[in-house]
């Protein structure tokens, strides 16, 4: 099993009833995720989790530089190898979401509250960062 990073966007919205993340179904799984990839070389890993958010959920925001946690999960490739990878989280403010974007035939996307997008989620570490977090 190798090791690897990955970066991942937690985009999130405050209305009056508090916190809602917007959660993207996995293209193979269709379990609900964050939006996530890998590292660009030409950008930093804050704007490649920006830039995994609009490929893969039609999002526009404002993303924090600083990862706001961390979470581990297996990745199950094509050829049936299993990669353990840790995934950096960068928080990222909603300010639009489009209409269409390079992913949208490939997955559904979903504004969820705070508490409910704890029973959503399966990876425990991302539970805990979704429970935790605060704007």
């Amino acid at each position: 099993m190798t090791k690897s990073r990955q970066v991942a966007a937690l985009p999130w919205r405050k209305t009056r009833q508090g916190i809602e993340f917007l959660l993207i179904t996995s293209r193979e799984t269709k379990r609900w995720v964050i939006p996530k990839g890998w590292p660009m070389p030409h950008l930093i890993d804050s704007n490649a989790a920006k830039r995994e958010a609009f490929e893969e959920a039609g999002i526009v925001g404002r993303v924090r530089r600083v990862p706001f946690g961390q979470f581990t999960y297996n990745k199950k490739h094509k050829d049936q190898s299993i990669s353990a990878l840790v995934v950096d989280v960068y928080a990222l403010q909603v300010l639009q979401l489009l209409p269409t974007w390079p992913e949208r035939g490939e997955r559904k996307r979903r504004w969820t509250k705070q508490v409910d997008a704890f029973d959503l989620v399966l990876e425990p570490q991302l539970k805990s960062l979704l429970e935790i977090f605060k704007p």
